[in-house]
């Protein structure tokens, strides 16, 4: 397979690097399939449509120009060599349910159907109680004469459809038009063709089996379709990839990372970002049409186009400081994530450099006007190896690079994305560790050397399941939603200390000092009625315990 393949019927004005194949005629094509593309005229893996629009709107020099191009499809490569969205194919009858409330509208369908195209059931809408699964096998339950009727079928038409969550095939002729309508569910019969969007780590999910409250489902929350709901009765997320659109709501809201996009993985976001070292990162949403787009990118300026708006504050800190620039978003419809993640940026970048950090575009006049704006921030690059960590930790490093030694104040999170810093009385902590063993992004931990309970906010998502699992009283508590600016925030702390407790028989340490006397306070009067023996044992070790116990059973007998 020929790897990099240019193809415009007119001539280039400069020459490509060697391992791009340039072709002008159609003809030549042949049946060939190559791995990177600038057309969708070519049989391609992968589609790279920023590659014309650089070509026709830069202002680089024509060396540059070469460079650059080059570059855009090792970009694209380095997308193909991390993506993990695997296809998936699921079987499709021509079963088809048509929804109304009118029945005209129902014969007004059907008249543009052909004779036995489709099994056709009809059902009125008043008459639908709940639609379960996916395109290919859908169970509409109906109610009728008071009992509830299941309804198998592949595909389905709604006319004014009351879903709140969208569900592929299901098709509203009211939103799409008759004929287009048509053309899919046409295109759908016998197979439906899917990708695998997501990855999960259900280990740093902060839903996942926690099920003493739930602490967080942001994800299945903003996501609109059904590609994520929640199993509430195990704690678990269920994953319908069929009904997913990339959209990115997600990943940008997940809080540890969990979620991740196979398509374009926070890993190959890395890889992809040492490209873009003096560079003015432009990040296109793949929704644009950048064929209709006439701009002038000025010396500089570096297209990347993205799948679904699955920028967080980790990805777009480390764009921000290896380009050592300011970035420009360019997207119609972003994710509450991602956008709320820029309005924090913008606001440490307006704190450490009197500058914003990215300029968020929605339009064509908005592009032109960050276009001439975008400039190098001095002094802001940064980077390391970051592959392997985790969502908070890149960010964490990120972020006190940036502040050094500095205290820039408090920045505010909203809704969508949570930082917070656990605070612990400790004259009521008995270091039970019950906390530690529920954080799982290793905010909270153990220092076994010295008995001490420690935290590092940095990490922290402010989920608090530390809060709801802590069984002392006026405890642990945890500072909502601020993100401090200052050295301290990246600095372990110590939230509680002991010392451990010596058996009073034997003398081995076996437990906190805390942990013994919170036991002793409330065992003790009720062992004292039975015997000074009994209460003895509770400054016991283990061992000992039985040996006391024993010891004076025999001397009862």
């Amino acid at each position: 397979m020929q790897e990099f393949i240019y193809f415009n019927n007119g001539a280039l004005d400069f020459p490509l690097n060697e391992k791009i194949q340039v072709v002008t005629n159609e003809e030549d094509l042949e049946d060939n399939t190559y791995l990177i593309s600038n057309s969708k005229s070519v049989k391609s893996e992968f589609l790279a449509p920023e590659i014309d629009f650089y070509i026709k709107n830069s202002k680089d020099s024509l060396a540059l120009k070469i460079t650059n191009v080059s570059a855009l499809y090792e970009i694209n490569a380095t997308k193909f060599d991390f993506s993990q969205d695997i296809s998936q194919t699921i079987e499709i009858s021509n079963s088809l349910m048509i929804i109304y409330d009118d029945i005209e509208d129902y014969k007004n369908f059907i008249k543009n159907l052909k004779p036995n195209e489709f099994e056709l059931y009809k059902v009125e809408a008043k008459l639908i109680k709940d639609i379960k699964n996916s395109i290919g096998n859908f169970e509409v339950i109906v109610n009728s004469n008071d009992k509830d009727i299941k309804l198998p079928t592949s595909q389905i038409v709604w006319f004014n459809q009351k879903l709140t969550k969208v569900k592929n095939g299901i098709f509203d002729p009211n939103i799409l038009g008759i004929d287009s309508i048509l053309e899919k569910i046409r295109e759908n019969i016998d197979s439906f063709s899917f990708k695998k969007t997501l990855l999960y780590n259900k280990n740093i999910c902060q839903y996942d089996d926690r099920k003493v409250k739930e602490t967080c489902s942001k994800c299945e929350e903003v996501c609109p379709t059904n590609a994520i709901t929640k199993d509430d009765k195990n704690k678990k997320l269920v994953f319908s990839y069929v009904d997913c659109l990339a959209c990115g709501e997600c990943v940008s809201v997940c809080p540890s990372g969990a979620l991740n996009s196979a398509a374009t993985s926070r890993e190959s976001l890395y890889e992809i970002s040492l490209f873009y070292k003096n560079r003015h990162p432009l990040i296109i949403s793949s929704s644009i049409d950048l064929d209709s787009i006439d701009v002038s990118l000025k010396e500089n300026v570096f297209p990347l186009v993205i799948t679904g708006d699955i920028f967080d504050e980790s990805i777009l800190l480390t764009y921000l400081q290896v380009s050592s620039s300011q970035l420009i978003y360019f997207s119609q419809d972003i994710s509450k994530g991602s956008k709320e993640a820029i309005k924090i940026l913008n606001e440490i970048y307006e704190k450490k450099y009197s500058k914003k950090a990215i300029y968020l575009v929605e339009n064509i006049q908005e592009l032109e006007v960050a276009l001439k704006e975008v400039e190098f921030v001095e002094n802001s690059y940064f980077n390391f190896n970051q592959q392997e960590l985790k969502k908070r930790e890149i960010f964490a490093q990120r972020l006190q690079k940036l502040v050094g030694n500095q205290d820039l104040g408090i920045v505010k999170t909203g809704e969508y994305i949570h930082y917070g810093r656990v605070l612990v009385n400790e004259a009521n902590c008995t270091l039970c560790l019950s906390c530690v063993g529920a954080c799982n992004v290793d905010a909270l931990f153990a220092n076994e050397a010295d008995f001490t309970l420690r935290v590092n906010p940095s990490v922290c998502t402010g989920c608090g399941y530390c809060e709801v699992v802590c069984p002392e009283n006026d405890c642990l508590t945890i500072k909502q939603d601020e993100l401090e600016l200052s050295p301290v925030w990246f600095t372990e702390s110590i939230l509680a200390k002991d010392k451990l407790f010596a058996c009073v028989e034997c003398g081995k340490e076996f437990a906190t000092t805390k942990a013994i006397e919170k036991i002793a306070s409330i065992m003790g009067p009720i062992f004292a009625k039975q015997s000074e023996t009994k209460k003895r044992t509770l400054y016991c070790c283990e061992d000992c315990k039985a040996k006391i116990m024993i010891k004076q059973g025999l001397l009862d007998a």
